[in-house]
Order: structure tokens, then sequence, then C-alpha cells
């Protein structure tokens, strides 16, 4: 039996001791290969462009440019690796503009070794991150009340969607899976699927997380 290819990792950190800690954690998974460090988001392009990683685990707050800035520039390219960043959460009050960039979601610092392994192999594989609880706690904390110029431009840009794909995108608002929106709006999986894949598309949107902070945008969520 062949193996599977494992996933690619880059590991941006400014602390080495964060790096070594990752490194540990992710070399024990079979799957996961990590080809590279960095210190700081100035040393990101050139890794990326070199070593090709599916995944950037990316620290925020580094010297010279920060992994927000660096999230942004990496996410805006074309055939970009998923960003996974790591922050403190609480304390962080750049997650909204690390989420609009395109980051597929978080990890705490101190998250458990074995849910950061599966957090990298569910970004990996173009997933949600996020378990829907958090997801509803980490979406209410970022996007706030949104003024009323960017509800109004939310809901232009939904305006786009068409009666189902706009349920759908609601539902992932309210920080439902997959198999959720599915019985919530009697739908199979695989149609829930091709229905999050269409807003995106006609949304011009990396991941869901972006979907469902543009539905809180627009004041929806909650309806």
């Amino acid at each position: 039996m062949s193996e599977l290819p494992s996933v690619k990792i880059l590991v941006v950190d400014d602390d080495p001791l964060v790096r070594a800690g990752l490194r540990m954690i992710l070399g024990g998974a079979g799957d996961l290969e990590v080809v590279g460090e960095a210190g700081s988001g100035t040393e990101v392009p050139a890794l990326v462009a070199r070593l090709r990683p599916d995944v950037v685990l990316m620290d925020l707050h580094m010297p010279g440019v920060d992994g927000l800035t660096a999230t942004e520039r990496l996410r805006a390219a074309p055939n970009a690796p998923e960003v996974l960043v790591l922050t403190a959460f609480e304390a962080d009050g750049h997650v909204r503009r690390a989420l609009r960039a395109g980051a597929g979601g978080f990890l705490l610092k101190d998250t458990p070794p074995a849910q950061i392994v599966a957090a990298v192999r569910r970004v990996a594989a173009g997933e949600p991150v996020l378990s829907p609880e958090v997801t509803r706690r980490l979406i209410g904390i970022v996007a706030g009340g949104a003024p009323v110029d960017r509800r109004g431009e939310a809901r232009e840009r939904l305006g786009a969607l068409n009666n189902r794909e706009t349920e759908v995108a609601v539902e992932v608002g309210r920080g439902s899976s997959n198999a959720e929106i599915a019985a919530a709006l009697h739908l199979s999986v695989p149609t829930v699927k091709t229905h999050v894949s269409a807003a995106l598309s006609k949304l011009g949107l990396n991941n869901r997380v972006q979907l469902a902070l543009l539905v809180h945008d627009a004041g929806l969520a909650d309806r």
C-alpha cells in the first residue's frame, strides 16, 4: 500500500522555543512534515516560494513584517498555502483582519498537541479548523456590530447569491457544520458543500470563516 503524501508545514514564530515545540509535536505525526521555520514575516515569501508548504503556522506578533501583514500578502497571491494563525486570542486585537485576509482559523499557543495536529490536517484539507462552538465564539468576538455602511455593503454582496446559497451562508455564519446545515435545510452534505463552494466563488472569498464574517456584517446570523 502506498503511503499518503505528507502535509508540508512552514512554522513562523519569533520564539525559537515555540518553533522547536511545534516541530516536535508535528514531527510525531507520520503524515505531517515541517519543511522550514521562520522567525519573522519578512522571511515568509522566499521560504514559501522555495519550500511550497501546504500550511503556514503563523504567529501574529513578530519583529519586522508581522504575521498579520504576512498573512494578507500570502493569501492575496495565487496558489497560496493555507494559513493557520497562532495567537493569544483574548488579547489579540488583530483577529478580524487576519480572518478577512483569508486565514483558515486559529490555534491558541496552549492548544493540546493532539488538537494542533488535527487542526493542521483539517486546514490542509481545506476544512475549517474551528469547531462550531469555537466558531460561534470567535465570530461573535471579532465581528461585533458592523457599522451601517459595512452592513449595507455586506448585504449588497450577498445579493449575488441565490436563495438556497443565502440560506446555507447564513447557517455558516451561525457556526453550523455541514452536517448541521444539511439537517436544518433538509439537504445532503455533498449538496451543502456544493452550495458553500458556489457562495465562496461568487463572493471571491477564500474560506467559510470569511463567509461567516460577511454574514455577520450583514446582520443576518441571528435571524
